[in-house]
């Protein structure tokens, strides 16, 4: 079987990470990748990678890209692309007083302010809409199609019992809203919330205490992906297919 497969947030950690896997796969015809840096030269060199730079909350970016995938049929989605949404003054201050870097600082209600709000609505909540209508002609286009969005634990209001993370988490919880009706809405293809773990990427400027690798992680996330059905299309679920309360 010929697969396509689409994956946003591509030039860097877990996306960068599902390239390496897919494109390792005999089955994997084609990969549309995605990004708003430029692909990671360990990347470009495939033949049958086609790369996009481009914004993912740019509505007219995406549908650009999207249609000229109209009629063609793309077999599973994974959209990567996000940021953490932390306050970046906070940062730069840490940075110039050479302290260690502190996320939570960056994200208390103190910290936090309506530039960074909107800006990481923008891009995890907006983004994750952007690309799944853009590309949702080509989806059911394919036969067993999966939309696999990369969400957060901290996105589940049950589980939050720590508070702070204001963007973010608001981000992670809409974005779990919009994809929860989406799974609602197209029945065809199958959608899944995949918290991937705390993994050490671009979301952050250091390794977070505890972060795994985003290897170990995709390895992990592959088998959920793998074993995903129509049945269970708008779950909510850890690496390892363990449901997130909501």
């Amino acid at each position: 079987m010929s697969n396509t497969v689409l994956i946003t947030g591509a030039s860097s950690g877990l996306g960068l990470a599902f390239i390496q896997h897919y494109v390792s796969l005999p089955s994997t015809s084609r990969i549309i990748a995605i990004d708003i840096a430029p692909l990671q030269p360990s990347t470009s060199q495939f033949q049958n990678i086609t790369f996009f730079q481009a914004d993912i909350s740019n509505d007219s970016q995406i549908r650009s890209i999207a249609s000229q995938f109209s009629t063609q049929p793309i077999n599973l989605l994974i959209h990567s692309a996000g940021i953490r949404g932390l306050n970046p003054q906070v940062l730069a201050a840490q940075q110039a007083a050479n302290q260690p870097g502190d996320v939570a600082a960056a994200e208390t209600y103190s910290a936090m302010d309506s530039t960074t709000m909107l800006r990481t609505f923008s891009i995890n909540t907006l983004g994750t809409f952007n690309a799944i209508t853009s590309f949702l002609p080509s989806l059911l286009l394919a036969s067993d199609p999966k939309a696999i969005i990369l969400s957060s634990r901290m996105g589940s209001v049950t589980s939050n019992v720590s508070g702070g993370g204001y963007a973010y988490r608001a981000s992670k919880a809409a974005l779990n809203a919009v994809v929860r009706s989406f799974s609602l809405d197209v029945p065809d293809v199958a959608f899944l919330l995949l918290h991937p773990g705390r993994v050490e990427t671009g979301l952050v400027g250091w390794k977070e205490e505890g972060a795994m690798g985003v290897e170990e992680s995709v390895r992990d996330c592959v088998k959920v992906i793998e074993g995903l059905g129509t049945e269970g299309s708008g779950g909510f679920v850890d690496r390892f297919g363990m449901e997130i309360p909501w």
